[in-house]
Parts: structure tokens; sequence; C-alpha cells
């Protein structure tokens, strides 16, 4: 998460090391003689609740601070990129040919499933080589004539990063609005463009969330603005076209900087609400789509430790809630009376059974639920409260709603996907019972998922719970413990890592790698308990379960000791800076991807996006006894004298997420104190941000690098 300061090279400590892996019968691994960059140290302290910490990269946060010279940042940053291609240099043939394998794997000209809205069918396509799509559409059938009303494509030349977002159509079909982000910090400028015509109108909103939302008019919209420095959402506003953006009015202003807020429509198009939520409690505005002018209605004033989502239905409100109800219910209240004095239980609440959210239509509603780690989809019928489930047959397994435009439709639509199945999108009637496949990603080349095992297991954590792990590995693939092991993880935010399909990673599975995903503490799998038991002061079972499920998955003879590998991105970063602080010696290889990595004095600092909004995820330091357990942590402050494993660290210089300067301290930290020969690598992207390269096969180059580093850790180099 932030930024800045100055830099001096200095060429130091030779690498030269041929590591041997006792108990093993890889190859012996042969890294090039090169001189690691060394990050100059400057003096700069952090002293709070009596607690003085030296910290000599602070200088690294410089790039974005005002009047600070970046050029020595810049100039350390492309010294690791070049140390990190010179000790994978050995690996370009190979990374070539998993970018090619995996790129061969995706069909280039290919099409989403249409679904119908407002009277048009609507879809994406890809064309053969080409990086991005377009957006396109067919008025009342899908014989029609096709409109591509945004190629992306087209619009993207030019720019190294180019993201659109929040595509959001007139309700008189004539006019779309969309945003655009070219630098990578999810910042979007909106844009509004004549479908009948082709124009482009002046309206230019720009420092938005990305996520117009047209009120019943045609002539209104509704966006989140964005703070210019942290980057928060902090005001709803409403723009009239043909009016210049700088007098939009405000129409909502969040005075709580934890909170994250955004606007969007009900299906059936006759409310626009505002929410306001943070990690434990909500608060919900509307006004009806054909009073663009008039005043947001409070739904129900914000409740301690309460979150609510609100759906409308044509007779009434039906209300998504934890209040008193920890994995949630569903309230129902009249539409013209949505207090909670007046909420009536619809749906109860469940000891075993975590409450998603609801789908709504004009006869059914659709339940995403979640019970013993997996999901479900439940239909009730409205008019008599019967209910069923859908049933989907495999172990391990994701199923989710996908577009479900049309309010009046009795056919569900919704993707499933699982480590040996390919993303599907089936429709299913609500009426009848039936479903339909529409469509399965198509993999090039040849694909039997009958050749692939997958597995759903369960590890014992040190304080006896039960995590979940689910495995997949190619037939034939022996559990001896020889087998190269890659386990995945991220442990954050009540976000939940199921189980899905990945054709690049069959280039890995196919080469003998076992891939694992551990369904730790932190995350919601199991229920909200099992997230809130992983975050703020239990923060630690995070990290702990991860150690567990690696120390599991060996004990089984998945792997061992010298082939087990661990990943994790972005707070799942986090997670892979706490373990390799833990438990260094379990692991022969980690990637770190934009890692949140300096906990304590990214959460000090008010002005890094993101920062306020997650105190209620990590604590706030302000306060001594979160600062000291978060400081007990914090990958940064706890690197010590002692052997570490091979470290692949990865970031973007744009990154708005996860500030490029936190693994660039973290890299330059651990070079100073670890001990051993184990080779840490740099690589920071100069042109993208937190999500990588915008483009559909850039992203592959990455994944290659990935790939090859822990292909050359085993000593496979084919």
């Amino acid at each position: 998460m932030s930024k800045k300061l100055i830099i001096s090279l200095i060429l130091a400590t030779m690498i030269s090391s041929c590591s041997t892996d006792k108990n093993s019968n890889k190859k012996a691994i042969n890294w090039p003689d090169a001189a690691t960059p060394v990050a100059a140290e400057k003096a700069h302290q952090r002293v709070i609740h009596g607690d003085t910490v030296e910290d000599p990269y602070f200088w690294l946060n410089d790039y974005f601070k005002k009047g600070a010279d970046s050029s020595n940042v810049v100039a350390y940053l492309n010294a690791e990129n070049a140390y990190t291609n010179t000790m994978m240099k050995d690996t370009e043939t190979l990374q070539a040919k998993l970018f090619t394998e995996m790129k061969n794997r995706i069909k280039e000209a290919d099409e989403s499933v249409p679904y119908l809205m407002n009277g048009y069918y609507y879809y994406r396509k890809t064309e053969e080589g080409k990086q991005y799509y377009k957006y396109c559409r067919k008025k009342g059938s899908l014989d029609a004539p096709e409109e591509v009303f945004l190629n992306v494509d087209e619009m993207a030349e030019g720019f190294p990063y180019y993201a659109v977002s929040g595509v959001s159509v007139s309700p008189d079909n004539k006019l779309v609005a969309y945003g655009v982000d070219t630098v990578s910090r999810r910042e979007y400028v909106i844009h509004i463009k004549n479908l009948e015509t082709g124009e482009i109108l002046k309206d230019r909103i720009s420092q938005t969330s990305g996520d117009p939302v047209w009120a019943a008019d045609n002539q209104t919209l509704f966006y989140t603005a964005k703070h210019p420095v942290t980057l928060l959402s902090e005001k709803i506003k409403r723009h009239k076209i043909g009016t210049p953006s700088i007098s939009d009015a405000v129409v909502y202003e969040e005075k709580d900087n934890t909170n994250y807020i955004g606007v969007w429509k009900s299906k059936d198009d006759q409310y626009i609400f505002i929410y306001s939520g943070g990690t434990l409690s909500s608060e919900t505005r509307f006004i009806k789509a054909d009073q663009a002018t008039a005043n947001f209605q409070v739904f129900q004033p914000r409740m301690k430790d309460v979150l609510y989502n609100v759906t409308p239905l044509r007779d009434r409100f039906l209300i998504h809630t934890n209040d008193q109800a920890k994995n949630f219910k569903i309230m129902e209240a009249p539409l013209d009376k949505p207090g909670k004095e007046n909420w009536k239980e619809y749906i109860p609440h469940r000891e075993d059974v975590l409450i998603e959210g609801i789908d709504e239509f004009a006869n059914y509603i659709a339940i995403s639920e979640r019970k013993n780690g997996l999901t479900n989809l439940a239909i009730r019928n409205l008019k008599d409260n019967s209910q069923h489930y859908l049933d989907f047959g495999e172990a391990a397994y994701t199923v989710y709603p996908s577009t479900n435009a049309e309010y009046d439709s009795e056919v569900l639509r919704y993707g499933y996907t699982s480590l040996v199945t390919p993303s599907s999108t089936f429709d299913y009637d609500m009426k009848t019972k039936e479903k339909t496949l529409l469509k399965q990603q198509e993999v090039l080349g040849g694909y039997d998922s009958k050749a692939y095992v997958t597995e759903r297991i369960m590890a014992k954590a040190k304080d006896g719970a039960q995590v979940p792990i689910s495995i997949v590995y190619k037939k034939g693939v022996k559990k001896d413990g020889q087998a190269p092991l890659l386990l995945y993880a991220y442990g954050s935010y009540g976000s939940s890592m199921d189980p899905t399909f990945n054709s690049s990673r069959l280039s890995l599975l196919d080469r003998g790698f076992i891939y694992a995903i551990a369904h730790i503490r932190g995350g919601e799998e199991m229920g909200r308990q099992w997230y809130e038991d992983g975050k703020m002061m239990k923060k630690k079972n995070t990290f702990t379960d991860f150690i567990d499920c690696g120390q599991f998955l060996i004990d089984e003879k998945y792997t061992s000791n010298a082939h087990l590998y661990a990943q994790g991105g972005s707070a799942g970063g986090l997670l892979m800076g706490a373990i390799i602080n833990m438990a260094p010696t379990l692991w022969n290889g980690v990637i770190a991807q934009v890692p949140f990595v300096d906990v304590v004095n990214t959460m000090l600092d008010e002005t890094i996006p993101l920062t306020t909004n997650e105190y209620d995820e990590w604590g706030n330091p302000n306060d001594k006894e979160a600062y000291t357990y978060m400081k007990s942590y914090s990958p940064y402050e706890n690197i010590e004298a002692k052997e570490y494993p091979n470290l692949l660290v990865t970031t973007g210089l744009h990154d708005s997420q996860v500030q490029y300067f936190e693994p660039a301290k973290w890299v330059a930290k651990l070079r100073k104190v670890k001990k051993g020969n184990n080779v840490i690598l740099l690589k920071t992207d100069m042109d993208y941000g937190h999500g990588g390269a915008s483009g559909r096969f850039d992203y592959l180059k990455d994944l290659a690098l990935n790939y090859s580093f822990l292909l050359k850790l085993e000593g496979i180099s084919e």
C-alpha cells in the first residue's frame, strides 16, 4: 500500500548458489553469479506508544510523494528487475514455452453467452490475436444484426494499460455510460456514448469508482466519487448530461472513513440505492428511480455490529442481515415501512448454513448458501414458499448466480466450475427444475477431466479446528513425499477461495505438480465465525492454519519440505510473509504477489489508499493493544537472521491496493538480514498495478515467470 525515498546501488555479495536438497532426488540448482542490488539505508524512526522502531528503507515510499526525487526509487526497482532477469535467464526458453502453451489453450475468437436485458441480447466477444474485447448487442433476437457498441480493442490502442468498468446502458437503450482506467490505480473516468450516432459526449467525469447508474429519465447519472489522494470512495454525486461535472450535486457524503460506499439500481428498475458499509456495520439509502432529484431516504439507520443488504420485490423488501444471526438470515418489510421495527423473519438463521445473498425474480428468489465449506443454490417459490436445492455431484466445486438481468423471468442463469471442470454456464428453469448447459469453457489442444483427480481433505489445526483443503493432480502422481506441491490461500476479508478450473494450471499439473487450496480462517468458507476467527486480534489463526495445512500434506505424503511451495497475493501476500517468518524451513520456495507486508506502517498512514477502510479487518495501530498485536506478526517487522526459503516477489509500480514500496522494503530488509544462499527475487511491473496487465494474454507472461521459478527449483527445465 504506499510510496517514496532515495537509494544508492552498491555492488555486494556474490550469490553463487548451487543448492542441493537433502532427502530429495532433484537436480542441483545452478544460479548465476550475480551481484544483488543493495538498497541504501537512510535514518528514519517510527515512534508511537513509547516504542521506537528504525526503518532505514522508508525512503522507498518516495515515488508518489509530492516534491520528492523518485529517480533513486526507479533506479533501485529497475536494478531489482535486472537482477531477476539475470537469475532467471536460463529459464527464458521455458518461459516462452509456457506462455505459448498456456495461450494455445485459450480460444482466441470467442463469445460470452448472451443475456436478455430490456429488449436487447448483450454479450462480449474476442477476436483472434486481439488482447481486449468488444461489447455487443442484438435487438430482440439473436438472429438480429450485431451492434458493436464498445470496441475496447480500438479504444485501448496506444495505452500500456486499459480497463473498462461499469458499462451501463440507459433505460431507453440510446446511451451507454462506462468508466475507463488507463493508469491501473482503479480510478476511473466516466464517459457517455450515444449508441444511435456513435458520438462520445463531451461529458467527462473524473476520479470515480467507475460505477455509473442511470435514473429513469435517461438524462441523470449517479456515481461514486473518490478522494484524489486516499482514493477512498467518499461521495455519491448526481450528474446531468450536458452539464460540467464540477457542478455535479453531492447527494451523499460518507463521514465514516472506515466505510466503503457505492450506488446501484435494483433489478426491477424501480429503485436506486446507496450502500455504505464496513466490516461490521452498514447502512442503505434509496430513492425511486423516476425521482432523480429526490432526497435519498435512510432505509434503516446503521446499527452497531449489524450488516444488512436490501432487495426490493414488487410487494415488499427483503433484508439480508446478520442482526442476531451470525450466519445471516432473511427478513421482510413493507415497501412503505422499511425500518427495523417492521422487519419480520422470512428465512431463519441456521448455525450450519451461511446465507451469502439472494437473486430476485418476480415469482422466485435464488438463495446463495454455504455449508461445510461448499456453495449451494436454493430456489424458493415466492407464492407458496416451497424450496428446493440444485444438485451438483462433485466433492469440491463452486456454483454461483451468473447474469440475471430480467426480473420477470423463471430461468436462473448460474455458473459452475471445479478444479477439474471448466467454467460452465447453465440455465435452470425454476418451475420445471430443468437445467440446460449453454456453454462450457473450451480448452484447446484437448482436455480430459478424467485424467485428473480432485480431492477434498481436512487438516487439523493446532487448536483442533478442521481446515478444508481442495486438491487436484494428474492421475499417476504418487503420494510418496516426492511430488512437488503448490499450496495456495488468501484468508482475509471473509473472501472464500473456492475451487475453480484454470487451464493455465495444467502446465504445472502435467509436469507432476499437485495443486492445493487451503481454506483457512479469515475466509468465510465455513461460515461467518470462520472469518471472525481469522481477523483483528485472532489474525494469527490465518497463518498457523496455513502452516498446519502444509505440515499435514507432508505428513500424508503428498509432498515433503524439499518439494513444498506456497503462493498468495495481496492479503495472501501478508500470509506468505508471515509463514516464512514463522516456519521458514517448511517451504522450498514461496511466491508472494503484490504482498501486504508492512502492516503497521501502512495502517498508521491515513493518506494511503484503503488504510482507514481496513481498521475493522486489522485493527487501528493508534490503539496500543492493536499496535502490539499487529507488530507481532507484520512480516516486515519480524525478519530475523535465519535461513528463508527461495522467494519470488512481484509488485506493480502503480498499485493502489498494496503499494509497490511494501514489497520493495521487505525484500531490501530480507536481503540484509537473512542467512544462507537461497535467492530472493523482486519483479516490479513498471506499467501496471494491483491486478497486473489488462490484456487477455499479457498476464500469462507473469504466470510463466512464476511457474518457471517453481520448475527451476524442482530442476525441471522442459
